[in-house]
């Protein structure tokens, strides 16, 4: 361990919750013998936690958490495992990926075509003849280091010949086996349709409802957990849905902390939508489920992810400030789509108009996606108190990026400027299509350049520290938990995760390969790779 590290974790000592430690009650939990990497402002490692309800009640050495311990704390030894905070995704469509996990074969980090193939074989012979087997994005061909050429309709019908097979790469392509074809109604022999052919194709693939929602969307969180993902800013939270997760939440079913980005219903019509701004509440939840900004995709000036929009009009620009001033008015967060230089100008442009009637320095308004911004519009944006979304799209999209942009490619995101800017940011996947969902992957991509597979896609990478940061205690400010989430701290809630190897020191290219073998949230282990599967 470096030796500043030692040096803080030894000046800080026992670090308590003066309230948890008042009750004089012993923790439910003390997790001892590790390094715990508490992301706190002075970055301390200590070596134990202490954990009563659902909250940290102490951080600090083996002996000083020991001693707290009672007759009915249940330990754990770590057996030197590192710990870090439970890591936070800024923004993907969590809803709407619970709807479709039980028919998706998810290719996020899978290297090889190789495998990619066998997971497609493997999940077949689960599968009754003429049942779907689909994935809908977070991968793209450039990401197979073996073979990234397009997937043929022969090559997918001698993998799986009997059930229908769509395979969305991204939002750029989609590739179909011969009974996906026919059920369809392609007009396509190759079974090769892009992003206009495969849109519609979307809306025609079945999804999960009724009772199997429900088996399919824990099964989502399930594996959430064991990437180590605790919270969410989610993109679009449809009420019927949403009311599910409050029902899991209620009886203790929920492992995850869902926090919406939405806009009110009717958007169409702008005079109509107006007055439906004013009436949007936030902040009426709790911990588990709330929601927090208006948001995310409106209006006329979103960004396409592959290629520049046209010059915006004078038209669509009055329109979305009308919006944005309402928004202003109203005092109400803001988390809006902006990913190209000349977008960001034009939106920059209306927020600092309608500052200067409605300031917005305390609403915490956040640019999104935001992959092309330069050092003076993030000057602007400090001037403002905005706050920036990353969207790392790059990490299944840099050869896409490439092939597109050219070397400007290699400068979306560009991290180190970011970073340097006094923006706070932080990561989000904006998964579960645009993106892949891992978070180890995007750790590893902000740090070595390279996207899945290996290729060097970034040229400003940041260090493993700002990384962590980024998703952890910055984005606890993205869902206005920083005083519950982000870091481990006494007090704050306890969503934490062990994994399988020292983040800090491993090899960078090892960051992609990281484990996690145990996540807690809210003090309840909510995966544990070592339990016998029955009891997971």
């Amino acid at each position: 361990m470096p030796q500043r590290w030692i040096a803080a974790a030894l000046a800080a000592g026992l670090l308590a919750a003066p309230a948890l430690l008042a009750q004089g009650t012993a923790p439910d939990l003390i997790l001892t013998n590790g390094k715990v990497v508490t992301v706190d402002e002075r970055f301390t490692i200590a070596q134990a936690i202490a954990v009563r309800g659902d909250r940290v009640m102490a951080v600090g050495s083996n002996q000083e958490i020991g001693r707290l311990a009672g007759p009915a704390t249940r330990r754990i030894d770590l057996r030197g495992r590192t710990v870090l905070p439970g890591l936070i995704d800024n923004h993907m469509h969590l809803l709407r990926y619970g709807t479709t996990w039980k028919y998706e074969v998810r290719l996020d980090g899978v290297g090889t075509r190789r495998e990619a193939l066998a997971l497609l074989r493997a999940r077949a012979q689960t599968l009754k003849p003429g049942e779907w087997i689909y994935t809908l994005g977070g991968w793209a061909l450039e990401q197979f280091a073996d073979d990234p050429k397009p997937f043929t309709r022969q090559e997918l019908d001698a993998a799986v010949p009997d059930n229908p097979v769509f395979l969305q790469a991204s939002y750029y392509e989609a590739f179909l086996n011969t009974p996906a074809i026919a059920q369809m109604g392609v007009q396509s022999s190759t079974g090769h349709v892009d992003e206009n052919g495969f849109r519609p194709l979307v809306e025609k693939l079945p999804v999960a409802t009724g009772p199997e929602l429900e088996a399919s969307t824990l099964g989502m969180i399930r594996e959430l957990n064991q990437s180590g993902l605790t919270a969410f800013g989610s993109a679009g939270c449809e009420t019927d849905l949403l009311d599910r997760y409050r029902g899991w939440a209620d009886r203790q079913q929920l492992n995850i902390r869902v926090f919406c980005i939405t806009t009110p219903a009717g958007g169409g019509n702008v005079d109509q939508f107006l007055p439906r701004i004013a009436q949007m509440k936030v902040f009426q939840g709790d911990a588990w489920v709330d929601h927090i900004a208006f948001g995310e995709n409106f209006g006329a000036l979103s960004d396409p992810m592959f290629r520049h929009r046209p010059p915006a009009t004078a038209q669509d620009l009055a329109a979305w400030r009308r919006i944005v001033t309402e928004v202003a008015k109203a005092g109400l967060p803001l988390h809006v789509h902006t990913n190209f230089t000349e977008t960001i100008d034009a939106y920059l442009d209306q927020i600092e108009a309608v500052n200067k009637e409605y300031p917005i320095r305390n609403l915490r308004w956040v640019l999104a996606h935001f992959n092309q911004p330069n050092a003076a519009q993030l000057e602007r944006m400090k001037r403002l108190g905005m706050y920036a979304a990353v969207h790392p799209w790059a990490v299944i999209n840099g050869g896409i990026n490439i092939r597109q942009f050219g070397e400007a490619a290699y400068e979306m995101a560009p991290l180190a400027t970011i970073q340097k800017s006094g923006v706070t940011w932080g990561f989000g996947s904006d998964g579960s299509r645009a993106n892949q969902i891992l978070p180890f992957e995007t750790l590893s991509w902000a740090v070595t350049g390279k996207m899945v597979g290996g290729r060097t896609v970034l040229r400003q990478p940041i260090s493993r520290e700002d990384a962590l940061i980024a998703h952890t205690r910055k984005n606890a400010y993205f869902v206005f938990r920083e005083n519950d989430l982000g870091s481990i701290e006494p007090g704050k809630l306890a969503d934490l995760i062990v994994i399988d190897r020292d983040y800090l020191t491993i090899p960078a290219d090892h960051i992609k390969d990281i484990k996690v073998l145990m996540t807690v949230v809210g003090g309840r282990v909510v995966h544990d790779a070592a339990a016998p599967a029955g009891t997971r």
